[in-house]
């Protein structure tokens, strides 16, 4: 596999530098659901910090094979990652470059590639990692307003407006919701073709509307239904739920839908 071809000729590029501390390998590789279409996520930790100049972290890929592209990774909220596109083999790979003190926070244990007097794997037996949880007040707390402006661009006809913050509730809060729901890391859309059960993957398919007035709305009344049931089973008691909100914004938008309904226009 072209993936771990390499990975391997990385770690005997890098036995020699002093610099580095050691290599790791992280998502499907761990999991070991690598197939063709997977990308590498590599972790390079060194001694001193390499992520603080985009340069450095840049010449470091560039001694790993023929780098067609980098950037780092801040529209990821990871700017330490690299994320770089080589050529023989044409290969997707992300490079998080870290320090020994930073690999010690991490969102899941890596295989180990290479090391040096196993550092990483003692830190990996003393530390433990974590997945960022979801903070449920913080989408609570801000859950039926976002449906009121939905609402209001629907409302307006400013639909590609609508289908883009669809997908921000479907990506960032119902998709989460679900894997929670199926006992997966709340990874978003990921692998949700495969993590979610048959019956929640269709709900999920309900709310991607086209690009028409009523499917959008259809798909916002789906999102709706899906949170509210999704947070009976997700939220402990301490979670305060606006329920005064709720019940106004939900009036909002079925004066919304009557509006539409009388539009005949309306595409």
């Amino acid at each position: 596999m072209i993936q771990k071809e390499f990975a391997y000729h990385i770690v005997e590029n890098i036995k020699n530098n002093p610099e580095i501390i050691g290599l790791a390998v992280g998502g499907s590789w761990i999991t070991e659901e690598m197939d063709e279409y997977s990308d590498l996520d590599l972790t390079l930790v060194t001694i001193t910090k390499q992520s603080d100049n985009k340069q450095k972290m840049i010449d470091f890929a560039s001694g790993f094979g023929i780098l067609l592209n980098a950037f780092t990774g801040e529209h990821v909220g990871e700017p330490r990652v690299l994320i770089c596109l080589y050529d023989t083999p044409f290969l997707h790979v992300d490079i998080k470059f870290v320090t020994v003190e930073e690999f010690k926070i991490r969102v899941e244990d890596p295989v180990i590639l290479w090391e040096k007097n196993n550092i990483l794997t003692e830190i990996i037996k003393s530390t433990k990692p974590e997945w960022p949880k979801m903070d449920f007040q913080w989408i609570e707390d801000r859950f039926w307003t976002w449906v009121h402006y939905a609402a209001l661009k629907i409302g307006r006809g400013e639909y590609f407006e609508a289908l883009d913050f669809l997908s921000y509730l479907r990506i960032n809060i119902i998709s989460p919701f679900l894997q929670l729901k199926c006992g997966q890391l709340p990874r978003g859309l990921r692998k949700v073709e495969f993590n979610l059960i048959a019956a929640d993957l269709e709900r999920l398919k309900k709310t991607v509307p086209k690009y028409e007035v009523h499917s959008i709305i259809g798909s916002l009344d789906e999102i709706v239904i899906l949170y509210q049931e999704l947070r009976k089973f997700l939220y402990p008691d301490s979670i305060i739920l606006n329920e005064k909100l709720k019940v106004r914004t939900l009036e909002f938008l079925h004066e919304i839908k009557k509006k539409v309904q009388n539009n005949k226009t309306a595409i």
